[in-house]
C-alpha cells in the first residue's frame, strides 16, 4: 500500500490515497506520514469508515494522547474527545486558534474525523504559521525574536459560556485553578523542521509580556490578522468518512458556525507534544 498525495495549496494541505485509517499501519507507513505532514502540515483522508476506539489507536502511535478537561469523552475511548453542537456550546472554535496552548507543552497534532454534518456550511479552515511568519518583513522578523506571550484557557472558555449551573462552573473553576496562564515564544521552532512559526492566536493568547499593554495589544492584532490571510490558509469543505489530521506546532484553524439550527458531530484526538522554544 503506498501513499499518494495531492498537494492543496502552496501554504499547505493536502489528500492523502492509499491509506486505510481503520487498519494497523506499518511503521513505513506511519513514517511516509510523518514526513507529509511535516511537508504540508495538514492532511485530509476521504471515505475513512473508522470507529473512536480505531481512531484513538491511530492517533496514539504518534504519541501520548490528551484528554481535554472541558468538553466530552466518548464513551468507547475516553482519548477522543466528542464535538456535538447539541451537547456543547461551540462557539470558542469560530475563531483563529491553535488547540490547548494553555498548557506548559501544548499537542502536536490532532486528527478530526467527521461524523454528521449539516447539509451545508461547516467548513473548516487551516493556516500556516510558518508562511505567515516568513512573509513578514525582516525588521519585524528581529523586533519579535525574544518576545514571548501569555496563553489563557479563560479566553475561550469564559464563565459566561460555561459556568451555567453549578456543577458546570466547579468544573470550570477546578480546571482554571489547574491550568494557570503560560507564556509560550512568540516565534517558536520547529522541533522537526527547524523552521520558524508564529505561535499567537485569539483563541488563548493575551499579551505580550514583554511589552507595554497598549504597544503589545496592537502588535497582537497585527499578526492575528496577518496570519489568516487567504494566502497562508485552505478552507475544507467536509464530507461523510473525512479524516484531517494536523501540525498543531504550525498551523491555527477556524472552525466556521454557519449552519445552526442544523447539527454538526466531529471527534477528536488530541496529540500531545514538547514545550516550544
Amino acid at each position: 500500500m503506498s501513499l499518494q498525495l495531492t498537494r492543496l495549496t502552496p501554504a499547505l494541505g493536502a489528500v492523502v490515497e492509499g491509506i486505510d485509517l481503520s487498519l494497523s499501519l506499518s511503521d513505513a507507513q506511519l513514517s511516509a506520514l510523518r514526513q507529509a505532514l511535516l511537508r504540508h502540515q495538514v492532511l485530509f483522508f476521504r471515505e475513512q469508515d473508522i470507529t473512536p476506539l480505531q481512531q484513538r489507536n491511530f492517533a496514539v502511535r504518534f504519541g501520548d494522547l490528551h484528554i481535554h478537561p472541558i468538553y466530552p469523552a466518548h464513551a468507547d475511548a475516553r482519548e477522543i474527545m466528542v464535538l456535538d453542537t447539541d451537547r456543547v456550546d461551540l462557539k470558542d472554535n469560530a475563531l483563529w486558534h491553535t488547540d490547548v496552548t494553555f498548557i506548559e507543552s501544548p499537542p502536536m497534532g490532532a486528527i478530526l474525523a467527521a461524523r454528521q454534518l449539516p447539509e451545508v456550511g461547516g467548513d473548516t479552515l487551516w493556516a500556516s504559521g510558518i508562511a505567515a511568519y516568513e512573509a513578514l518583513s525582516s525588521s519585524l522578523k528581529e523586533r519579535l525574536n525574544g518576545l514571548s506571550a501569555t496563553h489563557d484557557f479563560s479566553k475561550s472558555f469564559p464563565a459566561s459560556r460555561y459556568g451555567a449551573s453549578p456543577e458546570d462552573r466547579k468544573k470550570l473553576e477546578e480546571t482554571r485553578a489547574k491550568h494557570p496562564p503560560v507564556s509560550h515564544p512568540v516565534v517558536r521552532i520547529h522541533p522537526e523542521s527547524g523552521r520558524k512559526t508564529l505561535f499567537v492566536s485569539e483563541g488563548f493568547t493575551t499579551a505580550i509580556n514583554e511589552l507595554p499593554d497598549g504597544e503589545g495589544q496592537a502588535l497582537l492584532q497585527f499578526l492575528f490578522a496577518h496570519q489568516s490571510r487567504p494566502e497562508f490558509a485552505i478552507r475544507w469543505r467536509w464530507q461523510p468518512g473525512d479524516v484531517a489530521f494536523w501540525d498543531n506546532r504550525c498551523t491555527l484553524h477556524y472552525a466556521v458556525d454557519d449552519y445552526r439550527p442544523a447539527r454538526r458531530v466531529m471527534h477528536r484526538a488530541t496529540i500531545l507534544g514538547d514545550r516550544p522554544y
